[in-house]
């Protein structure tokens, strides 16, 4: 089947048992990328408890999450046509395996500091990163990086737009104006447009190719909208599962690290997820747990919450247990391809909590002035190092990446592909490397 393809060609030896997915999801697994996110940050700053999420135990996470919505919607929809293009468990978790691996260190502050130093060679998005490295910089094909088959980069392709189609030519990445001193990262002018590298044009088209024409045009159309990037429309059915595990995941598993570290407290909590956006949950609450909260279960969901470990746990995996076995399929009639016309969704009243649960964490935890502290000092390192490694890379890049630099036909997406790749501690220690008085050893390791 044509969706099961390979870009070299690749196929199976006859002796091996593995599903396609199964061969995908190996390949993520055994992938230096995705062993990097162990050394990765999702909000905390590595090193500050032990007990918190990173990139890796995220992109686990979401994984279980999202093999678990296609397991659900089978069940809740066995006679659904759109059941038969959901991708079998294997596939889909490597498809959610791969979503962040393309994050550079420091999270979304070190994406918009490279978006900044690749200014004026192409940009950079940490959605189209994934794409680069799983097309283009591993290390399971001569030519094709990891070699996934195409259904799974379907699933991968979040924003199918083209970086410079999405971006608007109107907002430049740049330091902020009139700084005395110090040059200081312009954070809203730096956040790039979400989108695929134009670097990997050439795999979208590959991967786009069994679709009709009308499907590929409707497929890549985006939406604009003054004053900002523009913003794809469309995802396939398999990148929608994969996307809602992930809101799923930065929502309720995040609220779960912010609980148990204490950074929330119960006012914040009340004034964010009001009992009018929890509707949804408190009646299914009040009719699975009858009598367990009394007369009040909007008070009693939140006490619980704030109190121990174990009993926090339990509401979690009640709402767990809420959101995911309510998951339904939308149908999108313009596309022919069914991968497209089909779309994981979940219903009104419980995607109201679900957001209102992640704008509660994004404005009281990651907007918190201590989460951006460590954000913007994360960024001007990222600034500084990629900057020294740009001004004299043959000094300074490691002696095989410059063999690369310098046969490259683009040298600086190889510059920002090595800084990308870092992980949080590899990076600080380049910069303290670069930048601390301290005396540095010739046998410090690059």
């Amino acid at each position: 089947m044509v969706w099961l393809e390979r870009k070299s060609g690749w196929e199976k030896k006859p002796m091996d048992a593995r599903s396609p997915g199964d061969v995908d999801y190996a390949r993520i697994i055994h992938s230096g990328s995705f062993r990097r996110l162990q050394g990765k940050t999702q909000i905390l700053n590595l090193g500050d408890s032990d007990f918190y999420r990173t990139r890796l135990t995220h992109s686990l996470e979401v994984a279980q999450i999202a093999g678990g919505l296609g397991a659900q919607l089978r069940k809740n929809f066995p006679d659904h046509d759109a059941v038969g293009y959901i991708p079998d468990r294997s596939m889909m978790q490597a498809i959610a395996c791969t979503h962040d691996l393309g994050h550079p260190p420091f999270g979304h502050g070190g994406e918009v500091a490279l978006n900044y130093c690749m200014r004026e060679n192409g940009g950079f998005e940490g959605n189209g990163q994934t794409l680069r490295i799983l097309s283009k910089l591993e290390k399971f094909s001569d030519a094709d990086g990891a070699d996934l088959c195409r259904e799974t980069l379907l699933g991968v392709l979040k924003y199918p737009v083209a970086y410079n189609v999405a971006a608007n030519p109107a907002i430049v990445p740049r330091m902020l104006p009139e700084t005395s001193g110090t040059p200081l990262l312009d954070r809203k002018a730096s956040t790039p447009p979400k989108c695929y590298l134009d670097s990997e044009r050439g795999v979208v088209s590959w991967l786009l190719d069994p679709l009709s024409a009308a499907d590929r045009v409707a497929f890549q159309s985006f939406d604009l909208k003054h004053g900002k990037h523009a913003k794809a429309r469309h995802k396939s059915f398999a990148c929608s599962i994969m996307d809602l595990a992930d809101d799923i995941s930065f929502g309720i598993h995040d609220m779960e690290d912010a609980l148990a570290l204490c950074l929330v407290d119960q006012e914040s909590f009340r004034r964010h997820v009001t009992p009018d956006k929890c509707q949804g949950l408190l009646d299914y609450l009040n009719s699975s747990y009858a009598g367990q909260y009394e007369n009040d279960v909007y008070g009693g969901l939140v006490e619980r919450m704030f109190s121990g470990g174990a009993e926090r746990k339990h509401q979690i995996n009640r709402i767990l247990n809420f959101v995911i076995t309510s998951v339904e399929i939308s149908e999108i009639h313009e596309f022919e391809e069914p991968r497209l016309r089909y779309r994981a969704k979940l219903p009104d009243s419980v995607a109201r909590f679900v957001e209102a649960v992640k704008q509660f964490i994004y404005e009281e935890v990651i907007l918190s002035p201590s989460v951006q502290h460590l954000e913007f000092k994360g960024q001007m390192m990222v600034v500084a190092v990629f900057e020294v490694l740009k001004s004299d890379p043959k000094s300074f890049l490691p002696r095989d990446i410059y063999e690369k630099y310098k046969n490259s036909e683009d040298p600086m997406r190889d510059v920002c592909d090595y800084v990308a790749g870092m992980t949080d501690t590899y990076l600080l220690k380049a910069y303290e490397r670069l930048f601390s008085p301290r005396i540095g050893s010739v046998f410090d390791k690059l």
